[in-house]
């Protein structure tokens, strides 16, 4: 059973950073596309970063991008996201997700895109 765990949410003043992992369990993500959402109160969830595990490749949201970094370690099969200068539009549950295959072309910032879901985490970014 493939699951996905988030940690290292929490509260931060702005200007602030975070880190949040994403372990990954039951199966192991080598040729995959690994993904990090968020989803804010009244709206939809938004695909914040997303990365192909074979070659690399990022994707970011235009409203992240120079802020935000997402990486992954291979061996312990963990993704993680480096979250710094937050403002407070980025208060969310932050969740990642996962497939185990993905393909050229295939959007990394599409919720539709991704099979396995973690819980989320809150983060909260105050002024």
């Amino acid at each position: 059973q493939v699951q996905l765990v988030e940690s290292g949410g929490g509260s931060v003043q702005a200007g602030g950073s975070l880190r949040l992992s994403c372990e990954a369990s039951g199966y192991t993500f080598t040729t995959a596309c690994r993904g990090w959402f968020r989803q804010a109160p009244g709206k939809e969830r938004e695909g914040v970063a997303g990365i192909r595990i074979t070659t690399g490749k990022t994707a970011y949201h235009d409203s992240v991008k120079g802020r935000f970094t997402v990486s992954r370690d291979n061996a312990e099969n963990t993704l993680y996201l480096q979250m710094s200068s937050l403002k407070p539009e980025d208060t969310a549950v932050y969740y990642c997700a996962a497939v185990e295959r993905c393909f050229i072309g295939t959007i990394l910032l599409n919720t539709n895109t991704y099979n396995y879901w973690g819980q989320g985490a809150q983060v909260t970014v105050s002024s």
